[in-house]
């Protein structure tokens, strides 16, 4: 599939998949010098580790417990273990904050903008390749369990897994009914427990213990509404809640913030629609107690992400294997007046990202450089070995060197973008670029002015320097560095849905 306009050929169609890989599996099961050389496993220099890949959804980066700027009560001790033991990716960003785009980014390697899938209302293009596809062809056994959410209310199985374990949409947090391999069972209990427990049941007894596997487990949590286990339920109830700065609808937030920013808080993701919901029977809690049950449901996912790592180190397995653990996107709570993501902000883009393989990892190995969940794909396949074909026209790059504390060629900036949704019209079409320092974000389609922060000086980014005169020569440039790379790519062809779905656009009234 090619993108109209000026855009590069970058789509690895199912035709073209099934044609390279008739050339022979082999193509695709050799590996690169240097990935053998950094991820030979015990049974070689040529075995092959297995993968195991965690993600979580609407996790935000800052809330773990080894974080200082984590809420003083979260307790998250795998996740602290994760990054003690293993390595933390402390600047990982997505390319959209946003469900199912996100997730097509983690599975195919692209942004949004070339595999296409720009809300969360329809499924993937029936041409979509994802990467766990090459792992079944270079020998790997592959199984997803949890959310998958492409194609909304679809949990049949994907292609490129072996075994599957999902279910419709959002699914529930009690309860669940799961499609496994087209036969669909309820089991009874929390659901970030039974797809735990579905992926450990696989590791044990459902796969060939010969072969190298991939298994990807995909928590609902920790999404909104934010429901923990009912053992977990008002374990931080006396907690005292922190409210952030840009919270507080006052002059000093908003005097240089673009308007939509202030008129976001009276819709659906605003904080100021949610502190109404005892008149109008709004099922949003307080901010407090919103806070605290995020809190609750990431403790949690926490305990079970610990249930699959004591799992791994008690069989062996951790030493031939690569966990990685993240979050599908940011999630705002309280910053400028939002909750939920979707927007260009940091807590928006920003996720948690965490790697584990003992002997292969330095223990506190600490990555600073600008990861993406659009390197995710080329990570794994390096860490299976696997050789892409040219036609795979994936985006990102790996990051397994980085995580041996390796020197390489890396980007000092990275792309953002999100496209504006019929049903939550409250957020305007948005593209970022952002550096070390520096983001500039424009917005589309909205008579509005653009944003430009200094996130050294100014890391909650309440002060927008966009009508600064000292900024402006670098604001100008960052603007075209942007345009010039999404029209280079295609990303300037945005598409338009035809509307699907509920359209959530109360806006409740400004007090």
């Amino acid at each position: 599939m090619t993108v109209q306009g000026n855009s590069r050929q970058t789509f690895c169609s199912r035709r073209d998949f099934l044609r390279s890989t008739c050339r022979g599996t082999a193509t695709l099961a050799f590996a690169g010098v240097a990935a053998r050389s950094l991820w030979a496993g015990p049974g070689g220099k040529n075995a092959k580790r297995n993968i195991v890949l965690v993600l979580s959804d609407d996790h935000r980066y800052d809330f773990m417990g080894f974080m200082t700027e984590s809420p003083a009560f979260l307790e998250t001790p795998n996740m602290d273990r994760m990054a003690q033991q293993g390595a933390h990716l402390a600047n990982a960003f997505v390319s959209t904050s946003l469900c199912s785009p996100s997730r097509a980014s983690i599975l195919t390697g692209q942004y949004m903008h070339h595999h296409r899938i720009v809300d969360n209302q329809r499924p993937a293009p029936e041409d979509t390749v994802f990467f766990p596809q090459y792992l079944q062809k270079a020998g790997y056994q592959t199984a997803f369990i949890g959310k998958w959410h492409m194609g909304h209310e679809n949990d049949s199985p994907r292609p490129g897994f072996d075994h599957w374990a999902g279910f419709k949409g959002q699914g529930t947090y009690l309860n669940p009914t799961l499609n496994i391999n087209n036969q669909r069972r309820t089991f009874q209990g929390y659901t970030t427990d039974v797809l735990t427990d579905q992926a450990l049941t696989w590791l044990k007894d459902g796969r060939d213990a010969r072969q190298p596997f991939f298994l990807y487990l995909s928590f609902k949590a920790v999404h909104y509404p934010f429901q923990p286990a009912e053992r977990h339920k008002g374990r931080y109830g006396k907690a005292e809640v922190k409210r952030p700065e840009t919270m507080a609808n006052t002059e000093r937030n908003y005097q240089t913030q673009p308007h939509w920013v202030r008129e976001r808080r009276y819709s659906i993701h605003g904080v100021d629609h949610m502190e109404t919901g005892q008149y109008d029977n709004d099922p949003v809690p307080s901010f407090d107690e919103l806070y605290k049950q995020y809190c609750e449901t990431v403790h949690g996912l926490d305990e079970n992400l610990g249930r699959v790592l004591k799992y791994l180190d008690e069989t062996g397995l951790s030493k031939s294997t690569l966990v990685i653990y993240m979050g599908d996107n940011g999630f705002a709570l309280g910053e400028h007046g939002f909750y939920d993501k979707r927007d260009a902000f940091e807590e928006s883009i920003r996720v948690p990202m965490l790697a584990y393989a003992p002997g292969l990892i330095e223990p506190g190995t600490k990555v600073k450089q600008m990861v993406q969940n659009i390197d995710i794909a080329p990570t794994m396949l390096a860490a299976a070995g696997v050789q892409l074909p040219k036609t795979a026209g994936m985006d990102g790059q790996s990051f397994l060197p980085l995580l041996r504390g390796k020197s390489i060629k890396w980007r000092d900036h990275i792309l953002y973008e999100y496209y504006w949704e019929w049903n939550f019209p409250a957020t305007p079409t948005v593209f970022a670029i952002r550096t070390k320092r520096y983001k500039y974000i424009f917005y589309q389609g909205i008579w509005d002015h653009d944003g430009f922060y200094d996130l050294q000086t100014d890391p909650h980014e309440r002060h927008n320097l966009i009508n600064v005169p000292a900024y402006a020569e670098q604001i100008a440039a960052m603007k075209k560095q942007l345009f010039d790379e999404l029209e280079a790519s295609g990303g300037l062809d945005i598409p338009v849905r035809r509307p699907l779905g509920e359209r959530l656009d109360q806006r409740k009234n400004k007090r």
